[in-house]
C-alpha cells in the first residue's frame, strides 16, 4: 500500500503494472485459504480487445513478483463488453468463486463488486473521485475491503474547456456530450458549467448512451446553433 502511494506520480500504465503486483500479494492471508493455486478475478467494463494494454501491464506485474498465469497463479476473467447492466452478475459470479482479491478498471465494475462482497479485497484503476464514488471513506484511510489508485481523469472537465478555449479564443459556444449512463454525469455537468462561466463561454451540455441518443443530440446542436446550415446541410 505505501508503494501504491507513492506511484502517484507515474503513468497510467505503470499504475497498472504496480496494481497487478498487489493484487497477487495483498493479503497473503486471504490467499492462505484458497487452493494450492490462487485464483485473482479481473472485472472490466468493456473487451478484452479493448483493454489489451492494460491486461499486458497487469501481468506484468504479476510476472515482477514471480507470479505466472497458468503456472503459479490463475487469472479469471470477466468483461462486460461495454453492457453496464452485466457487472453485478459477472461480479457475483467471480465472487462466489471465493477467489484470493479482485482486481477493476472502471469505477462502476469496481463499485459492483464492491456491492457483492465485503470480505474479498478489491484493488481499482480508475478517473474517479473514489471518496465521492462511494468506494472508500478517505484517501488516506480507504477502511473497508477495497484501495487502489486514481487518475482523477473525471475532474479535467475545466481543464480541457480553457485548452479548447485556448485553441479557438473566438468561439462563445461549445457542445459538450457526456455519457448518460456515467453516474458521475451529473458531477461533469456541474463541473462544465462552473468552468464555462468563468470563461465567459456557453457550454450546451447533452448527454447520450447509445447511438440514437448520439444522433438527437446532435440534432439538438444543429437545431440551437444553426451549425451545418451555412454548409447546406
Amino acid at each position: 500500500m505505501v508503494r501504491l502511494a507513492k506511484a502517484i506520480i507515474m503513468r497510467r500504465r505503470d499504475f497498472i503494472t504496480l496494481l497487478g503486483g498487489a493484487a497477487a500479494t495483498w493479503p497473503l492471508a486471504a490467499r492462505a485459504q484458497q487452493t494450492a493455486t490462487p485464483v485473482i478475478g479481473y472485472l472490466g467494463l468493456t473487451t478484452a480487445q479493448s483493454s489489451a494494454y492494460m491486461l499486458a501491464s497487469f501481468r506484468k506485474g504479476l510476472s515482477e513478483l514471480g507470479f505466472e498465469d497458468g503456472r503459479n497463479v490463475t487469472i479469471d476473467y470477466r468483461f462486460a463488453e461495454r453492457d453496464v447492466s452485466r457487472l453485478p452478475a459477472l461480479a457475483a459470479d467471480l465472487v462466489n468463486r471465493k477467489i484470493a482479491v479482485i482486481f477493476t478498471d472502471t469505477t462502476l465494475s469496481a463499485l459492483a463488486v464492491k456491492a457483492a462482497t465485503s470480505s474479498i479485497p478489491i484493488v481499482f484503476a480508475i478517473g474517479a473521485d473514489p471518496v465521492k464514488s462511494g468506494l472508500v471513506t478517505s484517501l488516506n484511510r480507504p477502511g473497508g475491503n477495497v484501495t487502489g489508485v486514481s487518475f482523477w481523469t473525471n475532474q479535467m472537465e475545466a481543464k480541457r474547456l480553457g485548452l479548447l478555449h485556448e485553441v479557438t479564443p473566438k468561439v462563445e459556444l461549445i457542445a459538450a456530450l457526456l455519457n448518460g449512463n456515467n453516474p458521475f454525469v451529473d458531477n461533469q455537468t456541474k463541473d462544465l458549467e462552473e468552468a464555462s462561466h468563468a470563461l465567459d463561454l456557453k457550454v450546451l451540455i447533452g448527454r447520450a448512451s447509445n447511438e440514437h441518443e448520439i444522433t438527437n443530440a446532435f440534432t439538438m446542436v444543429r437545431a440551437a446553433t444553426g451549425w451545418g446550415a451555412a454548409r447546406g446541410r
